[in-house]
């Protein structure tokens, strides 16, 4: 018998055998690479809705660009208005996540309704009642009390049912027993912004606005701060809603916002953490 033959047809097929068994082995342990790879590229973001305040607008837009850019995963779609607005929009169905309020009043009556997380919502944020006039007014207007002098003849103000800012506004002049005759010469906003240009664009003598608003713009100035104790502190809420469909997320974003690097942001357009 030839042995060499012999060898060559039994060793034949065990080689085969074996190199098929090497194919298979290399790709089991290739694919699960494969797989997670392309399960992370099919992942979609997270997409989170947050109804916040017009007051609010400057700082959530540093904040939205700096958490997307920590947090790759989240997409943060802000829309912004009166807190009264808002609060309409939420309860007529509207997709949110997150609202942050200007006040409590209108996290308080969604939160009556049912419409909110009872445990997620916290008391954030303080701001001042400020008046402003146009940078180069030359109007004699010093102090809230001078609102009622004759040739004062526009205030603007917030609409005070639906807009926190004019709420406050009433509650100042209430203390100070002229709210009739400012009613008399006021021009009602849609929400605080609107306030802001009507005094940038000198469309009205003055206004009243938050703090933060007035630091916002050179075209107007600060003539006096609300008397303290004239009205209610100024405290911004924020929390999760019940229709939210992504409260992992969601949590994590109104955590990060009572973080010190975002408390940094607040300070910076001149709000102040409550104590």
């Amino acid at each position: 018998m030839n042995i060499k033959k012999f060898l060559g047809a039994k060793l034949l097929p065990l080689i085969f055998l074996m190199g098929l068994l090497t194919t298979a082995c290399a790709q089991k342990n290739v694919m699960p690479a494969k797989q997670t790879n392309d399960a992370k590229a099919s992942e979609k973001p997270v997409e989170l809705t947050v109804l916040a305040a017009a007051s609010l607008t400057d700082v959530c837009n540093e904040l939205k660009t700096l958490y997307e850019q920590q947090h790759p995963e989240v997409i943060l779609t802000f829309s912004y208005g009166s807190s009264g607005a808002l609060q309409t929009q939420i309860e007529e169905g509207a997709p949110c996540d997150i609202f942050f309020s200007a006040a409590l009043k209108q996290m308080n009556a969604l939160k009556d309704e049912g419409l909110m997380d009872d445990k997620s919502i916290t008391e954030l944020l303080e701001n001042k009642i400020v008046l402003i006039v146009p940078s180069e007014s030359t109007t004699d207007i010093d102090s809230f009390d001078s609102l009622s002098r004759e040739n004062i003849k526009l205030i603007g103000l917030g609409e005070p049912e639906s807009v926190p800012a004019g709420m406050y506004a009433e509650e100042v002049f209430g203390s100070l027993n002229m709210l009739d005759d400012v009613r008399a010469k006021a021009n009602y906003g849609q929400d605080v912004r609107t306030v802001l240009t009507w005094v940038e664009e000198g469309v009205v003598d003055c206004g009243v606005v938050y703090a933060t608003d007035a630091f916002t713009s050179d075209k107007v100035r600060i003539v006096a701060e609300a008397p303290e104790g004239s009205f209610k502190k100024v405290i911004y809420p924020v929390g999760i809603t019940k229709a939210s469909n992504n409260t992992d997320a969601a949590e994590d974003f109104v955590t990060f916002l009572s973080s010190e690097e975002a408390m940094k942001k607040f300070a910076k357009y001149g709000f102040t953490p409550v104590k």
